[in-house]
């Protein structure tokens, strides 16, 4: 088990909240003394703040600047199929 202590910063991790959890990307947006707010990407809507102290079941990898890089490209391309179109006929 680990905590969310052990998370930095600016850099997105692939984790488990809890054992058998769907494998989530989220990134680490600002950190105080006791808490970081998380951005998560598998609802781009939510946005939290966690205890460092709060359990994760598992830090799966930090992504290298590469992979965000990729995923970004990816997941832009397919927000680009969800946008409504304008109909200005």
């Amino acid at each position: 088990m680990y905590t969310y202590d052990l998370l930095e910063k600016g850099c997105h991790y692939l984790v488990r909240d809890k054992e058998g959890d769907p494998i989530t990307l989220i990134k680490v947006a600002v950190e105080t003394d006791h808490c970081l707010f998380i951005q998560r990407f598998d609802d781009p809507t939510l946005t939290e703040w966690k205890l460092k102290k709060d359990n994760l079941a598992d830090i799966i990898e930090c992504l290298t600047d590469e992979a965000v890089k990729e995923w970004e490209e990816h997941y832009n391309t397919e927000d680009a199929y969800y946008e409504e179109e304008d109909d200005d006929d």
